[in-house]
């Protein structure tokens, strides 16, 4: 699928996009893999893990999605666009809303108006569960960006670029991931828990860029794509990473949630089931025409994608073999 095309990651010094790239070179022959990010001191950190002397087709673009005119210079021939960039941190967004706003909302505009432009046949836009529902600016700003990616597929017209998005849940190890601060926390002999009955969706980086690659792979435009994840409770979680340390409570933060939810209720009637992922279909008149109908198996009207109600459950030697594989 990737051999001979030009691919661009947007965010792509972040721990998906370094998996991301990972994975591509080692699994394909892209013509361009441009790396899109505004870190200079990332991107040079980045080019000594993967050098461009060994790896002939990888480039460093700086810039900013919030950058329009960077974008039409960076989108120039590019096939594919995997949007990962964005502004993540609950807490930060929350102290500074306007940042992201124009980062994950004007960014999410720019790539979807500069793809079209400059002709670009693929984008697919990193989401996060915490768009379902959302109760934080974060969550409402990719809730946003998820709205604006999937009706970029009728603001298209006759062009040929097509947008679908992927959203899973928290991913073992990433950057601003609770399980890096746990191991921190395990050298004081406490780990603070914001409340014993939390729950989360859990999926390894490997697996995340995996799915995202597959989709990528098989959209067809319009499509919100949610695979099927574990969930694990929080005073499971600080078993498996120290089962030697006491726990303390500390209450839930402002902006964070008890359980979460990746396909709300009110998604239902639009979700089909499949194997290993569901997917959520757009409200489209032309949407029939693009998509087979194929084993198509609609989930039930009340369901709900719910991290506390999902059956399937990780349990603590299993998140230990996740975590082992950092």
């Amino acid at each position: 699928m990737l051999n001979g095309k030009n691919i661009l990651i947007t965010g792509g010094t972040g721990s998906f996009g370094k998996k991301c790239t990972e994975i591509i070179l080692s699994r394909y022959k892209p013509r361009k893999l441009i790396i899109f990010s505004r870190d200079e001191l990332k991107q040079s950190e980045m080019a000594q893990q993967f050098p461009i002397s060994k790896y002939d087709c990888i480039r460093y673009f700086i810039g900013d999605v919030r950058d329009k005119e960077r974008l039409n210079r960076a989108f120039h021939g590019v096939d594919y666009v995997i949007h990962t960039a964005a502004l993540k941190q609950v807490p930060a967004a929350e102290y500074n809303p306007f940042e992201a706003v124009k980062t994950n909302v004007m960014g999410a505009q720019n790539i979807i108006n500069v793809a079209i432009d400059q002709g670009v046949s693929k984008v697919i836009a990193l989401s996060t569960d915490k768009a379902a529902n959302p109760i934080n600016l974060y969550g409402a700003t990719k809730l946003c960006s998820d709205k604006l990616f999937i009706s970029g597929n009728r603001y298209v017209g006759h062009e040929h670029t097509i947008f679908s998005v992927v959203r899973y849940g928290n991913v073992v190890g990433s950057r601003g991931s609770v399980i890096p601060f746990f191991q921190k926390c395990k050298q004081d002999g406490c780990l603070p828990i914001t409340d014993p009955r939390m729950t989360r969706f859990w999926i390894t980086l490997e697996q995340g860029v995996g799915f995202v690659l597959q989709c990528l792979e098989g959209m067809v435009g319009g499509e919100l794509f949610v695979p099927k994840l574990p969930s694990m409770n929080i005073m499971d979680l600080a078993r498996a990473i120290a089962p030697e340390c006491r726990t303390e409570i500390v209450g839930i933060r402002p902006g964070e949630k008890l359980h979460e939810v990746m396909i709300p209720i009110d998604d239902a009637r639009r979700t089909i089931e499949f194997e290993h992922y569901y997917l959520i279909q757009p409200d489209f008149g032309f949407w029939s025409r693009r998509y087979s109908d194929n084993e198509k198996k609609m989930v039930p009207e009340d369901f709900e994608y719910n991290s506390s109600t999902n059956p399937w459950r990780l349990n603590i030697d299993e998140m230990r073999g996740m975590i082992a594989q950092l």
